[in-house]
């Protein structure tokens, strides 16, 4: 059964340390390791554990239910740093995922897992009104206890709510290019209109179509919370739903990376085996915004030509989720499309946010210290017309709450680039 599975996983860690990395040295595996320096927070004893807990279990008739495999998993930020930098490429997020679907059902759900991951339906509520969400949380005298009572907290910053969706703002468009199905997250679509309006514009601007085909949420918060049981579910709903659109004529083209990746990453392990064909051919045609751009800018079909001239340099920060699954090179040759735009790659790890990690009062002090290993000092740094170009929505707001700069996303620089 599962625990087999998750077994045979944590055994391929071969002890040999090299999670053990300092921030000085380059890489995000792990973040949490180089921030305490402490060996329980390292990949190796996050593996080590489940090793030593499944083989001899304490508890015989539920091995996963152990506080100790708790602690170690708890600072563990799924940010899957050590699935592409660990030699034995051993995957703890999803064996934390996997984990907490165990202890969730043995010890019942906690009511910020529920509300974090049911992001799309506390959004949705807030969204009724708007205004009197983004004031309750945002600058009323009340919103450090509210964030209290959530669980998360008092000095972190919560996402603000549109008025209203990326859905209702924009509409299926003509291109003479190839047209592309984009797929609407729901951080986008509740939280990052603006992102999503640029990226559209982009898109848009550069000749291409667009679809907005019907699907639900991408599951990101229900995977991070180890809810893997509603995450099923969601991935069989989205393969369902986009299985006869998504081609290599027309693919599917997402903008938040934790999001769109999932595609990629876990809905091949979460679909049923009669929906794997259908999910490896989606996962096959998905792309992030940025390697869709740098991908047709390679065939030609986007030059320089289209983008303005000006000298801008930016300095950009990685999504974890786009390091372990694809590439930042893609980013960085999407950016410097316009002649004049340098970019510099920050030798950053982890932002220290993951998603809601870095919102969750027992974390924060945690996920500021790492922010400050490298990402903090290094955006500080910059004079104020150095642009800081950030895919990840999760690292653009830790990078407001530690820095108080605004980072933006790729695809609203490139937009702003754009020859009119």
């Amino acid at each position: 059964g599962a625990s087999g599975g998750i077994l045979r996983h944590a055994e391929q860690c071969n002890g040999s340390g090299d999670c053990r990395k300092s921030h000085l040295s380059g890489g995000t595996m792990c973040p949490s390791y180089m921030a305490t320096r402490s060996e329980k927070d390292t990949t190796r004893a996050r593996a080590n554990i489940l090793r030593e807990l499944l083989t001899r279990p304490v508890n015989k008739k539920d091995p996963f239910n152990h506080p100790e495999i708790y602690e170690v998993m708890d600072l563990c930020l799924s940010c899957k740093g050590c699935k592409a930098e660990c030699p034995s490429n051993v995957d703890v997020a999803a064996l934390k995922a996997e984990f907490l679907q165990h202890w969730h059902e043995a010890n019942g759900i906690s009511l910020q897992t529920r509300m974090v991951a049911n992001f799309v339906l506390t959004q949705k509520l807030a969204m009724l009104a708007p205004n009197f969400y983004n004031w309750l949380f945002g600058s009323s005298p009340l919103a450090p206890l509210l964030k209290q009572l959530a669980g998360f907290h008092p000095k972190r910053s919560l996402p603000k709510v549109g008025k209203k969706t990326l859905r209702q703002m924009i509409q299926p468009a003509e291109g003479k290019q190839l047209t592309v199905n984009l797929f609407i997250d729901e951080f986008t679509d509740y939280n990052d209109q603006q992102v999503g309006k640029a990226a559209y514009e982009l898109l848009k601007g550069l000749g291409y179509g667009i679809a907005l085909p019907q699907h639900i949420e991408s599951g990101r918060t229900w995977i991070s919370k180890g809810l893997l049981k509603e995450a099923r579910k969601i991935a069989i709903r989205n393969v369902e739903l986009l299985k006869d659109y998504v081609s290599e004529a027309a693919p599917l083209i997402g903008i938040e990376p934790s999001a769109i990746l999932t595609f990629r990453d876990e809905y091949l392990r979460l679909v049923p085996p009669y929906l794997k064909a259908a999910a490896e051919k989606i996962a096959q045609n998905t792309y992030l915004l940025d390697e869709f751009i740098a991908n047709e800018a390679t065939k030609g079909n986007i030059r320089s030509e289209q983008f303005k001239a000006e000298k801008r340099e930016i300095i950009l920060h990685g999504h974890c989720h786009q390091k372990a699954l694809s590439s930042l090179k893609h980013t960085e040759k999407m950016l410097q499309l316009p002649a004049g735009y340098m970019v510099k790659t920050l030798p950053t790890g982890c932002c220290g946010m993951a998603g809601s990690f870095g919102y969750e009062a027992s974390k924060y002090e945690l996920s500021m210290q790492i922010g400050g290993l490298v990402l903090f000092p290094a955006v500080e740094k910059t004079d104020s017309r150095t642009l800081i170009a950030a895919p990840g929505t999760s690292c653009r707001h830790q990078i407001h709450d530690g820095t108080g700069r605004t980072a933006q996303h790729p695809a609203e620089i490139l937009r702003e680039a754009l020859v009119e």
